[in-house]
């Protein structure tokens, strides 16, 4: 009797909790309909009979649930061994959903060539370390328990193809028919290593091996192939070495052979049956322009790439045709001496051993006109000016402010004029002498020049003189004048005279008399001077008599005095 109790399910509980069956004589019994989902605890009890009254019920057998999920990679780690050349350390590390379900891990590698054998162990923790060649391998993973093994998971090593680590030129193949072939290493390894094995796959293909054992040459010919050998086809082959000598078949993956070089191989070569694609153009200046494109798919150059030429011409000249040729690495290239303004008709194209393929289609590109350049000047030239035009008052004049300040200089001043008529340096010497008693503060005087013009003109006023008075008489007049005043000067004190009676030689106006600025002995000499060619003399009739404009000088005088910050006067005295 065998009863089977669903855990979670009390075994008191025995309706619709127990599931028992009876068996038949016999030490094995499979138990169908069971939901594969749930734990279930069996035990086992014989039947009873005359002969066996007391039957116990066996201890408690746990069944575990089905294992449906399969691990999952956290991380792997593919580093390679600095020590040993060749070969690499493969770290993998994987976690299991149901953690509490499961016994262990089953893990099983093998190489992807199917070369034996496929190695299978245990471990009981999430991860394995493994130390392989640099061929592509097969990696599964499952979890399993006493009732069930997971679904496996499934990772592919790939193949270390980087040229880095792995030297060139030191495994070669000579092909002699599509079932035969020849490898050459460069290195003396029969010292050291004897057996061997060879490996080569193309594109898309399986991977196919031979394993082989030499001691006196650096080569070995395999042939039969295991799979004849296609043409146009690129092939790779690479040479593991094996340090084992008794058998050249390997044991075990994990740590048996390590890698020695690669190369790769045709049995029949054939021109690209393509052509470069993408082409564009970039840079164009006005004898040259740089042409890019993609590069032709491998399975469409059937050979080794030798490089690939370039084919332009003029489009309206398509009679003569240049070409240049251009390394098989490069996927651009710039087109010089070429004419400015002009278009170019395209074609790329790549050759192998067997010669040229396929052309792409002719492309149109045309080189700048020079007018350009010549635009671009004159843009750049206009932007100069303008920025001059709009900037450059402001920053003159911002740079003279800070160079040159506005502090007057009286010996750069343009009003200082060399003084050369001798009449006009008495004249100054006279106003000299007036400007030092000036400064006697407590008195004043108003000379009275003398009246030179005839009787029967009134002493109290001076006429204005006529306009057809010419220069010379103006001159001497002006000298006699002062001539005068010195002799008047050096005498006693003249009776008082009005202010209004005081004669000057200048019409003028009240506001010029003041001098608004600090150079007052020039303008005082400016406006004693007399200045015959700007000064215009009007002479006007009134029916009561004539009426003369005259010049309050003494007044001025007593202005500008009192007016000097320099001066401490302390009385002033108003004339009226």
């Amino acid at each position: 009797m065998i009863i089977m109790v669903p855990r979670g399910k009390s075994l008191k509980s025995k309706v619709n909790a127990e599931l028992p069956v009876q068996c038949q004589i016999g030490n094995d019994y499979t138990v169908e309909n069971l939901d594969s989902s749930l734990v279930y605890n069996v035990q086992i009890q014989c039947v009873t009979s005359d002969k066996c009254t007391q039957c116990p019920w066996s201890e408690v057998y746990t069944v575990p649930p089905e294992l449906t999920t399969q691990p999952v990679i956290v991380s792997l780690e593919d580093t390679d061994i600095a020590e040993r050349r060749g070969t690499r350390l493969l770290s993998i590390t994987w976690k299991f959903p149901a953690e509490q379900l499961h016994e262990g891990f089953y893990v099983t590698i093998g190489k992807a060539s199917g070369e034996p054998p496929r190695e299978r162990v245990n471990t009981s923790r999430p991860e394995v370390r493994l130390i392989l060649s640099h061929s592509a391998y097969h990696l599964n993973v499952s979890a399993f328990n006493s009732a069930s093994t997971s679904p496996a998971l499934r990772q592919i090593i790939p193949q270390r193809d980087e040229e880095l680590a792995m030297e060139a030129g030191k495994v070669n193949v000579a092909v002699h028919s599509n079932t035969s072939i020849t490898i050459y290493w460069k290195d003396d390894l029969i010292k050291k290593y004897v057996c061997y094995s060879a490996e080569w796959m193309t594109k898309g293909r399986e991977a196919q091996c031979k394993s082989f054992y030499e001691n006196k040459h650096n080569h070995r010919t395999l042939s039969p192939l295991p799979e004849p050998l296609e043409p146009y086809k690129r092939y790779r082959l690479t040479l593991h070495r094996r340090p084992n000598k008794d058998t050249c078949n390997m044991k075990h993956i994990n740590n048996s052979e390590s890698t020695y070089g690669r190369t790769q191989f045709y049995f029949i070569e054939g021109s690209p049956v393509s052509a470069p694609t993408n082409i564009s153009c970039y840079n164009a200046t006005l004898n040259s322009l740089v042409l890019q494109w993609s590069s032709i798919p491998e399975e469409d150059i059937r050979g080794f790439l030798l490089g690939y030429v370039i084919y332009y011409s003029e489009y309206h000249h398509r009679g003569i045709e240049r070409n240049v040729t251009v390394d098989p690495l490069e996927n651009s290239y710039e087109l010089t001496g070429l004419r400015s303004d002009t278009a170019y008709e395209i074609q790329i194209t790549g050759f192998t051993r067997a010669g040229e393929g396929e052309r792409s289609q002719a492309i149109l590109f045309k080189t700048k006109y020079h007018g350009y350049s010549y635009m671009n000047s004159i843009i750049i030239v206009s932007a100069v000016v303008a920025f001059v035009l709009i900037f450059g008052t402001p920053l003159i004049k911002r740079g003279k402010a800070i160079l040159w300040p506005s502090i007057p200089n009286p010996g750069k001043s343009n009003a200082m004029q060399k003084i050369e008529r001798p009449c006009e340096v008495e004249l100054l010497d006279a106003i000299g002498t007036l400007k030092a008693e000036e400064w006697d503060t407590n008195s004043f005087q108003i000379v009275a020049k003398e009246d030179v013009n005839p009787a029967s003109t009134l002493p109290s006023m001076v006429p204005l003189l006529h306009a057809s008075v010419d220069e010379d008489d103006s001159a001497q007049m002006t000298c006699n004048w002062i001539q005068r005043d010195n002799e008047d000067a050096s005498g006693d004190i003249l009776p008082d005279v009005n202010a209004e009676t005081i004669p000057d030689i200048h019409r003028t106006d009240q506001q010029t008399s003041v001098f608004p600025s600090g150079y007052t002995t020039m303008e005082m000499f400016q406006q004693g001077v007399p200045q015959t060619a700007n000064t215009s003399v009007t002479e006007e009739s009134n029916p009561g008599g004539t009426d003369f404009t005259v010049v309050k000088a003494g007044q001025d005088y007593i202005r500008q005095i009192i007016a000097s910050p320099m001066l401490d006067i302390e009385s002033t005295s108003t004339i009226l």
